[in-house]
């Protein structure tokens, strides 16, 4: 570890396997926590979140007392972090959209008109305050509807790449608190809707099957979802608690997703080279699309979306936990009252869109209930808030299929899609 003397006080550098040695530390730090505070699993709090910002917290008062500051390698961050995204595409097949029919595409297109809103809502914030219209981005649907995952990449590259000071740490810290409000206001908002409109539900019933989110949440398991999804049937997870994968099987795609990467970092070489910057993840994640759909439709080569889902995971963990490790909290200290007003704004402006664009539009009934429900789960948090809050009504009022096929699937795939284009064309007008 590298010791260098900076502004009055030791700096220490960790190098990159340092850098990746401390994520994964502080992952396992994350799942103790999260396991000994039930809080933190009631709220969806992920363990990158919890291990990362024990960091991101320790090193901040250290530096503000003078005591040492820290910098990190943020090598391995980038390679997870594409390898990640790659996994999103790689899972976007046109046959959940094909059977999902016009429900998938037209709650995929409600999804993507509330990332439009959460950037157009922000920007007035912004303008007063005398910030960076990028800001309000980043505190929009780069940290809301994106999630963490899409907060450190584009944070990232918004202070990186276009210099705005202070990005990175706000799009982080507004995820984590979309990932708490998601939970806390998606439940009770569907519970007033069944209740203000005396819903029709089915009989309500206890589902004794229940499944492990990526982050530990448990969710209904719903049959349909799954299949599709590429998890457990409930048959497979009586007989097997676990996706057996072997080696050769583990390792053809893992090459899959390193092609997909190769091949998109060329992609976005050369798009920089043009003079259009963008997330290094997105040319890898469109390559990844392409890979997936020409094998289902030629049927050449197959794509295990359960595998996919594993390494997806691994990923993750370990990008949002370095990501997390190095924030300069220092920075928000100027950034508190916007960043306040704006996630007021986007808490308010999500549960009038689940109402009254959700709920109404899509047939005022119980599915559409525990849709707006899952909505403001992923739309402030990630998808497993949005299952969290649909799996509170459907415990207590019955089971809606349509509702547990259509938002994991929106949520968790095509969204991200959308999501990306979206802010990327944004940024390119506001920069």
């Amino acid at each position: 570890m590298e010791r260098v003397f900076i502004n009055g006080m030791w700096q220490y550098k960790l190098d990159m396997l340092q850098t990746a040695a401390l994520g994964a530390i502080m992952y396992y730090f994350g799942t103790w926590l999260r396991s000994k505070i039930p809080t933190l699993a009631k709220y969806s709090i992920p363990a990158p979140a919890i291990g990362g910002l024990v960091v991101a917290i320790s090193t901040a008062t250290m530096q503000s007392m003078g005591i040492a500051s820290f910098a990190f390698d943020g090598t391995l961050q980038t390679v997870f972090m594409i390898c990640f995204f790659c996994t999103v595409g790689i899972n976007a097949s046109y046959k959940l959209v094909i059977r999902g029919g016009i429900m998938v595409v037209a709650f995929w297109g409600v999804s993507s008109f509330v990332s439009i809103l959460q950037n157009a809502v922000n920007l007035p914030i912004s303008f007063g305050f005398g910030l960076n219209p990028l800001m309000g981005l980043a505190g929009g649907s780069v940290s809301m509807i994106g999630g963490l995952g899409t907060a450190g990449a584009f944070g990232a590259l918004f202070e990186d790449e276009f210099g705005v000071s202070g990005a990175l740490s706000a799009a982080i810290a507004c995820a984590t608190f979309g990932m708490v409000a998601g939970s806390v206001f998606g439940g009770p908002v569907g519970e007033w809707i069944i209740k203000t409109h005396k819903i029709l539900a089915p009989k309500a019933e206890t589902l004794k099957e229940m499944i492990k989110s990526p982050f530990g949440d448990t969710v209904a398991n719903d049959k349909a979802v799954l299949e599709e999804v590429g998890e457990l049937t409930r048959e497979k997870h009586a007989d097997d608690h676990e996706h057996k994968v072997s080696g050769p099987h583990l390792m053809k795609n893992i090459a899959w997703i390193l092609i997909a990467a190769g091949f998109g970092s060329a992609i976005s070489f050369y798009l920089k080279k043009a003079g259009i910057t963008l997330p290094p993840y997105l040319g890898a994640m469109m390559v990844a699309i392409v890979i997936r759909n020409i094998g289902d439709l030629t049927e050449l080569f197959a794509i295990d979306s359960k595998c996919i889902g594993m390494i997806g995971d691994i990923a993750l963990g370990f990008y949002i936990t370095m990501a997390i490790n190095s924030l300069q909290l220092g920075q928000l200290v100027n950034l508190a009252l916007p960043l306040v007003i704006m996630m007021i704004l986007q808490i308010v402006l999500i549960v009038a869109l689940a109402y009254f664009l959700v709920f109404r539009a899509f047939g005022k009934n119980y599915d559409s209930t525990v849709m707006a429900s899952g909505l403001i789960g992923f739309g402030l948090g990630a998808t497993p808030n949005a299952l969290v809050c649909m799996q509170a009504l459907t415990n207590k009022y019955g089971p809606s299929e349509k509702a547990f096929f259509v938002v994991p699937i929106v949520g968790a795939f095509l969204v991200d899609i959308s999501n990306a284009a979206i802010i990327a064309m944004m940024s390119g007008f506001l920069r």
